[in-house]
């Protein structure tokens, strides 16, 4: 309907008005910020959580191998598959037969790995492999000539193939560059069979 002659239509208040150019300019530079900035953060969240998982996996196999070696009286063999990145638990049951009870590998792309430039953990057991173990001699034996094999004696330390006790690392990560803070490491104190997990937090090893 068409306004009478001589009435004027009062002006919009400025609550009325729409946004001006500028402050549309200025409203998609915030979101564009704070969408980058939850992007990163993603993406650090994704390699937390990843790096927990592998390192539970580990965590939780060392010491149901630990359990069931002095419930059962029997010596449990941990091997550490470092190609297909999994590990097993296998029961000697005899000098020359053996049960396998479990094997588990990681998701989301962790694998036993060793990371440049990254320090040895607090508790100074070596870094020289992604699966670093020594004797107390000062050696190590193994099944297959590589610190991949332990066994956890009745009592519940550590050995090697040859029985003598033996401390090790087990160094996890993502493989991609970048990805520091998915790196962790678990130890095994071979003379008591304590297991405890590490996180890395960018700057410092830290006790999970």
């Amino acid at each position: 309907m068409r306004p009478r002659a001589g009435v004027t239509r009062p002006r919009p208040s400025a609550n009325e008005r729409g946004f001006t150019v500028l402050e549309l300019l200025f409203s998609t530079g915030i979101i564009a910020v704070l969408s980058a900035i939850a992007v990163v953060q993603l993406g650090n969240s994704r390699q937390v959580l990843q790096g927990d998982a592998a390192m539970r996996v580990v965590l939780s196999q060392l010491t149901q191998a630990r359990e069931l070696a002095i419930n059962q009286r029997r010596y449990v063999e941990v091997t550490f598959d470092t190609t297909a990145n999994r590990l097993s638990v296998v029961r000697e049951d005899t000098t020359s037969t053996t049960t396998l009870l479990t094997t588990i590998g990681f998701e989301g792309g962790v694998k036993y790995l060793l990371v440049t430039g990254l320090p040895d953990t607090p508790d100074a057991f070596g870094k020289t492999s992604a699966t670093s173990f020594t004797s107390t001699n000062g050696t190590f034996a193994s099944a297959s000539g590589s610190s991949n094999v332990v066994k956890f004696a009745p009592d519940g330390t550590l050995v090697d193939w040859n029985g003598q006790t033996a401390n090790g690392t087990i160094f996890l990560s993502l493989a991609t560059s970048n990805q520091n803070l998915s790196a962790r490491a678990v130890t095994v104190l071979g003379s008591t069979g304590r297991i405890r997990g590490f996180r890395w937090n960018g700057s410092s090893w830290t006790t999970v």
